[in-house]
């Protein structure tokens, strides 16, 4: 186990650089960078963020990067628990059903079968041609009735909603770095999946594929060439880090 910060401190030193010589390379503000020095994690704008300046200032003064990151995923990062599932269960009524509930239902079941055939046989005997409790005829049969022969009959029939076409196949996006800059790419938005994190060199590329949303943190966003399905995006990048999503119509700043 080493200190992150005093580690950080004595490279920069050793090199002769200040806190403003490291914010004019890499665009961290000073604050952040003494934050970094100190181990003030709470002075930082969040565990990606930490990570992503960590290594930046990192690589900045040719140190092994990776080392300090895991370092401070063994020490620093919180690895909580996942809660346990809960699954819902049907809670039993209290009590049971004894011998003498099962003998009054059976003893009402009877009593209403019963009803129903002495009601039957009243209706025989009484010699009614018209069965109790008809149902009257409907409206409809009604205005059935009424139209005269020949009449035709408008029916208007209900349109077909067209569903417009969606495009569903992966969206292609590329990043291009026209100097050194460090990048977090995520599926879908700022808490879904990693797909890449990572210092891009002069000149270096990277290809993603995405058929939603695209989310992307950067250290230096001037120096990136961004296109999406094969266009630049409109979407002006500032000099200091910001958060990008794009999207199948283009980017927006998020």
């Amino acid at each position: 186990m080493f200190q992150i910060g005093d580690s950080l401190r004595e490279a920069r030193t050793r090199r002769g650089y200040s806190p403003a010589d490291v914010h004019k390379a890499i665009r961290i503000r000073e604050r952040y960078l003494t934050a970094l020095e100190e181990e003030r994690w709470d002075m930082l704008p969040g565990e990606a963020y930490t990570k992503g300046f960590l290594r930046m200032y990192a690589d900045y003064l040719d140190l092994d990067s990776q080392l300090y990151i895991d370092e401070y995923n063994a020490r620093v990062v919180r690895h909580d628990e996942e809660a346990p599932t809960i699954v819902p269960h049907v809670t039993a009524v209290p009590g049971r059903r004894g011998p003498a509930g099962g003998l009054v239902v059976a003893v009402v079941a009877v009593v209403v079968v019963g009803a129903g055939v002495a009601g039957l046989v009243a209706w025989r005997l009484s010699g009614s041609s018209t069965p109790p409790h008809s149902t009257p005829p409907s409206a409809a049969g009604n205005a059935a009735a009424a139209t005269p022969p020949g009449a035709n009959t408008l029916t208007t029939k209900p349109k077909r909603k067209t569903t417009p076409s969606v495009a569903t196949g992966p969206v292609r996006t590329a990043i291009t770095a026209s100097d050194r800059c460090w990048i977090l790419v995520r599926a879908g938005g700022p808490n879904g999946t990693v797909l890449f994190e990572g210092t891009l060199e002069p000149g270096e590329a990277k290809h993603f594929q995405f058929t939603s949303k695209l989310w992307l943190r950067m250290g230096r966003p001037d120096v990136l060439d961004i296109t999406v399905g094969g266009k630049p995006i409109a979407t002006p990048l500032p000099a200091g880090p910001s958060n990008l999503l794009l999207t199948r119509s283009g980017a927006q700043s998020a």
